[in-house]
Parts: structure tokens; sequence; C-alpha cells
């Protein structure tokens, strides 16, 4: 019982603080699981079944697993949501930073800039993509009229497969831009500004300033952005489901299907399975996870903290 007490502390005093911290974090500790180690535990374990909810579940063992190793289509929607991380992430996170530089400086009217940034942030994605529909819509859309003049006003932007992605890059790097935005302006708030000074003095120009100083002291501010939109693409959903809603959903031939959304139509479409919807679902959290892990690893190398300089 001793050795129990003596990992909350070796005084009385440390083991109170000790027992009150373990406290007050138990409601949101027993939420955490609840909602999100307990779904994830289920769908391991229904992945390993075949099941509909009507019907009897039977154990298939890792029948599942080997059918997403043969299915083209979890293969097309693996290789649609690669696409889509590789694309949304970089431009998420450098319009973001590009934008924080810009609202960082001293400018009339900058909170409201801030603002109108912020707004796509709390807009409703569905009702956005609703929006964006009738940007990409042919013929008569906003993008088509622009693009008239050039010869490229008839473009089917959400039926074409060489075109279906890139809608929903723009709509979504749109809605997140302002999230990030606060982010970065954050980090470069706390940027201490002697450096700047001492850097102005051994006569460091601008870019050398930003490539020196700003971005090195922004680099943990930079890793929770890149971290945070690699998450979130690979769950890019909602945009897919509505921009696609009105002609073929997922695109033609499922050239804009993710795996969120072919998880989706595996569990709740016309032949719903749940086992299988739960082995897409697992083989998504594996691939995050394996990625997010890479990237804390990575991170070591290129992310500066201030206290890690003594």
């Amino acid at each position: 019982m001793s050795s129990i007490l003596n990992l909350f502390g070796k005084t009385p005093l440390t083991r109170r603080r000790a027992l009150w911290g373990l406290l007050l974090i138990a409601p949101n500790t027993i939420g955490l699981f609840l909602f999100f180690g307990w779904p994830i535990l289920q769908s391991f374990r229904i992945s390993f079944y075949e099941w509909n909810a009507f019907n009897t579940p039977r154990f298939v063992d890792i029948d599942n697993f080997q059918r997403l190793y043969h299915d083209p289509m979890f293969r097309k929607s693996l290789i649609n949501t690669l696409k889509l991380v590789g694309l949304v992430v970089p431009l998420e996170v450098g319009l973001s930073l590009f934008a924080a530089i810009l609202l960082n400086q001293r400018l009339r009217g900058r909170l409201v800039f801030r603002t109108i940034y912020f707004l796509p942030v709390v807009t409703s994605t569905v009702a956005a993509s609703i929006v964006w529909t009738f940007v990409f819509q042919r013929r008569y859309g906003l993008m088509a009229t622009l693009l008239k003049p050039l010869g490229y006003g008839d473009l089917n932007w959400l039926v074409e497969p060489n075109l279906v992605l890139f809608p929903i890059v723009i709509v979504t790097v749109w809605q997140r831009i302002g999230f990030d935005m606060v982010l970065f302006l954050a980090g470069l708030q706390n940027v201490p500004r002697v450096l700047h000074e001492a850097a102005m003095i051994d006569g460091a120009n601008r870019w050398q300033r930003f490539r020196h100083v700003t971005l090195p002291m922004l680099s943990p501010t930079t890793f929770l952005v890149l971290a945070l939109a690699t998450i979130s693409s690979f769950q890019i959903f909602d945009q897919v489901y509505i921009m696609t809603a009105r002609t073929i959903r997922g695109g033609v031939g499922g050239s804009a299907r993710t795996l969120s959304l072919y998880l989706y139509e595996s569990g709740f479409g016309q032949r719903s399975d749940y086992g299988y919807a739960s082995a897409i679902a697992i083989v998504l959290f594996l691939i995050i996870l394996t990625i997010t892990i890479l990237q804390l690893a990575a991170q070591r190398r290129w992310v500066y903290y201030e206290s890690e300089s003594g």
C-alpha cells in the first residue's frame, strides 16, 4: 500500500494534490473512454463479424480484412483520400500561414479582416458545400462565368473524374484556413521582438528574419497545424457527400469517393454490412495513427521548443 501511495508523492501534501488532480481529470477521462475508446474497441470487435443489425452476427475471422485487400473500390477510395490529403494539407498550412502573417501587420481594420477569415470556420459544412455546389455548377455557376471568356465555361467540375477533386479541395481549404490562421497568429505574437531587433542589428533583411527567426520560433505551431490538418483531411466526408449528391455520389466510377464515404456506404447503404464498415474504420484509424506517430517522431528534428535552449 505504501508503495502505491509513493507513486503520488512522498509527502501527504503532494499525495493529496495528486489525488485531487486525478479526481478532476476523471470526468474527462471517463468521457473520452466512453465516447472514443469504447466505440473503437467495439468497432474492432465487430470487424470480425458479418452483421447488418437485423441478422444474428456471424463470426468470419479476418474475412472482412481479406475482402478489403481484394476490393478495387477500397483501393480507389484510399487513393482518392491520399490525393486529397496531399492537396489539402500543403494548401491549408501555407495559405493560413500567409494570411496570419498579413493580418499580424499593423493594418486598418485588421480585426474585421480576421473576423471575415474566421467566418467559414463557424459555417455549417453542409451549408457551405451546397453553396459551393452552385459555384461550380456547369454553364451557369460562378466558376463557369469566370472561365467562359477563356473558353472553359462548359467544364463539368462535379462530374468529370479528372476535375471533381479540385472543388472539394477548394471548399475544404476555404473552410479551414480561418482556424489555422488563429493558431498561427497566436504563435506569431509569441515570437520575442528582441530576436527580430537583434537580427536587424546584424543586417538581416525581412526574408532572412522570417527564415531564421520567425519560422523556427513558429515551428511548434506549424507542427500542430500540420498534424491537425492531416488528421482531418483523412476524414473528409461532408463535402464529398453533399457536392456529388446531385450527380453521382462519390463521383463517376468512385472518382471522388473517400474512405469515410465508402465506410458510410458500406455500413448504411443498400447492402449494409457493419462488419465490413468496421474493418474500413479500423484500417483508416491505423493509417491516421501511424502517420501521426511518424509526425511525432519527425518533429524532434525540426520543431524548436524554447525551453530546450536552456
